[in-house]
């Protein structure tokens, strides 16, 4: 027999008899056998020393005894039982690994499935290719630099024909008539409603500026002298009505005192084709005839300063008329370019900064921001005169739609932002829904 199976042997005997801890030399040289080195070490937190020490004494003592007596059926059954209770069957003394912990539910069962179905499936995108709906515009102009188009807070969108201007009830489809101009006057050339919906203004070729009261049909008021010519562009801001006019200049009015004129930009060397204040009032974008973007700051207006606007932009190659505030960056505006220049650019107006630029291939006419999305609507000129809906901030063309057969000079949207209303040359006025709905 080899000396490591001796010593093996010797090690079990000692193991039996309880007298292992007596014979620390044994231990040792034991311990320090080459055989040995692939043997098992326990795991003693996996292990219970108490049963082991029963095991290897009192229970060994016990089935001896158990031998040379015989026990009654009932005493069988009830030292069986009291085995099963107290985990006496088991047989192995060492532990060499730990049982895998019982996996935890971070989400019962029975919740996991109602959340999982319950979750909303994003639907499949459809994007309608013909309007829903179109109405008659004959006799529109079909001039750049005026905005004969505007859809109301109260849901009332008003299209200006030649001398007429048309109000359509989106809520029930009638459609009136607001008001027909004097020939004296010309024709309309712009028109814009008050914040309430309850208001609206109209810009005409002589440079007079009327206030009506659509309910009630009846005018208000006419505001004259300040321009020279034409008003072309129109917007409201709590009680102040900018308005901006072919002479270059762009006017504040305050509709509530006699003495209308209050504060008066000037920077514009040629017609001011597009206005449009920020959301928050404090900026106001305007773009010219002359190519150029101008953004001026309300805080500084001032009939007596050179150098009023807050940043001169001249990064257009053409005329800019279609702009548009994004509705979630405060700071971010979208301007677009005339024929020869074709490109939709993104500034950041605190800086001046142009973020970004996408030549669309025809002439820009209006934009539009999704409200509900990060997405861009243009209408444009020439070639297809088409409507492109484009994804913000990549400016990847998600859809193109065609039916007008002229330039799309005007457009806007329904105050859920859902509806838009384009109008052309081609003496329609279109009605339709491209926006996403959430």
């Amino acid at each position: 027999m080899a000396a490591s199976d001796r010593l093996s042997a010797l090690l079990v005997r000692r193991l039996s008899k309880g007298s292992l801890s007596s014979c620390p030399e044994l231990m040792m040289q034991f311990r320090h056998t080459r055989e040995n080195l692939d043997r098992f070490i326990p795991n003693r937190s996996a292990m219970d020393f108490d049963f082991a020490h029963y095991m290897l004494t009192e229970g060994r003592k016990g089935k001896e005894n158990k031998k040379g007596v015989v026990s009654s059926l009932s005493k069988e059954a009830y030292l069986k039982l009291l085995a099963e209770t107290f985990n006496m069957n088991r047989t192995r003394i060492l532990a060499f690994k730990n049982k895998s912990p019982t996996p935890v539910e971070l989400i019962p069962h029975q919740f996991y499935s109602s959340v999982h179905q319950s979750k909303p499936s994003k639907p499949l995108r459809h994007i309608p290719q013909t309007s829903e709906k179109t109405l008659d515009a004959p006799d529109i102009i079909d001039d750049y630099c005026l905005n004969l188009m505007d859809w109301g807070s109260s849901n009332v969108l008003s299209l200006a024909l030649e001398n007429t201007v048309y109000l359509w009830d989106a809520s029930n489809g009638s459609t009136s008539e607001l008001v027909t101009v004097d020939d004296e006057d010309g024709s309309v050339t712009s028109v814009s409603w008050a914040a309430d919906g309850q208001h609206i203004a109209i810009g005409l070729n002589s440079s007079s500026v009327q206030l009506w009261d659509p309910i009630a049909n009846r005018l208000l008021r006419t505001l004259k002298g300040g321009h020279q010519s034409r008003g072309g562009s129109l917007d409201c801001k709590n009680h102040i009505l900018t308005t901006g006019g072919m002479d270059g200049k762009i006017i504040n009015n305050d509709v509530r005192v006699h003495i209308h004129i209050v504060d008066t930009f000037a920077g514009h060397q040629q017609e001011v084709c597009g206005l449009k204040w920020s959301a928050s009032g404090q900026q106001l974008a305007s773009g010219g005839n002359d190519n150029l973007l101008y953004l001026w700051a309300m805080s500084m207006a001032s009939m007596h300063s050179r150098t009023q606007w807050l940043h001169k932009l001249e990064d257009h190659s053409a005329a800019v008329r279609a702009l548009a505030w994004c509705p979630f960056q405060h700071n971010l505006l979208a301007s677009g370019g005339g024929g020869s220049d074709c490109c939709i650019k993104f500034w950041d107006t605190h800086t001046g900064a142009c973020l970004d630029s996408v030549d669309t291939g025809s002439q820009v006419c209006a934009l539009l921001w999704n409200r509900n999305e990060r997405e861009l609507l243009s209408s444009h000129g020439s070639m297809q005169n088409q409507l492109t809906l484009w994804k913000y901030p990549s400016l990847v063309r998600i859809a193109e739609l065609t039916g007008h057969t002229s330039r799309v000079l005007f457009m806007d949207q329904s105050p859920d932002g859902r509806t838009m209303a384009t109008a052309a040359g081609d003496g329609n006025s279109q009605i339709l829904e491209c926006f996403w709905r959430p």
